[in-house]
């Protein structure tokens, strides 16, 4: 700390100064003025990871759960020239049945467009593309008529299980009867 006595000879210093010629006596900033310590700027917070890659792990895993709970990746890979029409129904049946459970289990699906197929619809003129597909010839810049042929499909909750911790790319492991040995 800076005595009374020097404090008051830097006071009269400094004032008879300042008012004589507008500026700090050297002996007076040098006294007082500390040099600035350069502030170093706040740490930039790291970016965000990116995401990993997505090797197609989750869609595998919707493969595996609509085999195990449909059978519906046996069916699609099976040929089936060799089979009537009557076996082949009575298939889908057990396939839908089971691949409907498994949708409904872990998705909820809704129409993009709720309306009866084969009714006329009016679309807005910049519709999103990703959610209607416009066929056919549109001119003009009004809105959009047409018939709706589909009513589209939007997943409007996504709730999958955890993936394995093994096994990313199995949709369905070899099974192996083992019978006993007598």
């Amino acid at each position: 700390m800076i005595s009374f006595g020097r404090r008051l000879s830097l006071a009269f210093s400094a004032w008879f100064s300042i008012v004589g010629s507008g500026e700090l006596p050297e002996d007076v900033v040098a006294t007082l003025v500390r040099p600035a310590t350069p502030v170093a700027p706040p740490a930039a917070a790291p970016p965000p990871a990116p995401a990993p890659p997505d090797p197609g792990h989750r869609a595998t895993q919707v493969l595996a759960i609509l085999q195990r709970d449909g059978r519906l990746i046996d069916f699609l890979m099976e040929d089936l020239t060799a089979y009537d029409d009557a076996q082949i129904g009575a298939a889908v049946r057990d396939v839908h049945a089971g691949s409907r459970q498994a949708l409904q289990r872990y998705f909820t699906l809704e129409p993009v467009l709720d309306d009866e197929e084969g009714r006329p619809v009016t679309l807005e003129r910049n519709v999103d593309a990703a959610r209607v597909k416009i066929v056919g010839s549109v001119t003009g810049s009004a809105a959009i008529r047409g018939v709706l042929r589909h009513r589209g499909w939007e997943a409007t909750r996504v709730a999958l299980p955890p993936l394995p911790s093994s096994g990313h790319n199995v949709v369905a492991p070899a099974e192996v009867e083992v019978s006993s040995v007598l």
